[in-house]
């Protein structure tokens, strides 16, 4: 399985860069994980942020991909954290993890906003909208969150001691 993660913004504190290494290292066993930092707006515009995630994608704006839609591949599926998505619990995200195994979805792509969140368009790309919590939280701190249920979804999957 191959796992990117697309993110407004950058790590600055060593502990979230720490945890952050610390996940990847451990998610090495289980998946291809790479981390793809985007440049945040400096005027807040989610539209300009969300033309940078789409690329970051594979995605060109407005145009259709060999496989019809704009950026899709058959194989990728698309989660975007959003506060309006879908809660899962830690279980049911593993439950989701290994159903998109099973269905040939290989590439999975998760979505960071930044500050302001995602643009429309983002919003609208995504095959799943994830939502952690009404709450808001740092983006450095929901990639570090995000890493640790998909170690902790692998872990339950393969009833690996862990999860409790």
């Amino acid at each position: 399985m191959n796992i990117k993660i697309i993110c407004i913004g950058k790590l600055k504190e060593k502990y979230w860069k720490d945890a952050e290494a610390e996940y990847l290292k451990r998610l090495g066993a289980y998946a291809n994980v790479s981390v793809t930092e985007l440049k945040e707006s400096r005027s807040d515009d989610i539209d300009e942020e969300g033309e940078s995630i789409l690329q970051a994608l594979g995605a060109v704006s407005g145009k259709a991909g060999k496989s019809g839609a704009a950026g899709r591949s058959p194989h990728e599926y698309v989660i975007t954290l959003e506060i309006k998505g879908k809660a899962l619990t830690s279980e049911g995200l593993a439950e989701k993890m290994a159903g998109l195994a099973l269905d040939g979805k290989s590439d999975i792509s998760f979505i960071i906003g930044g500050s302001n969140g995602l643009s429309k368009a983002v919003s609208d790309r995504a095959d799943f909208k994830l939502s952690f919590s009404a709450m808001t939280f740092p983006h450095q701190m929901m990639r570090v969150i995000l890493l640790e249920q998909i170690y902790r979804s692998f872990k339950i999957n393969r009833n690996e001691k862990y999860h409790k």
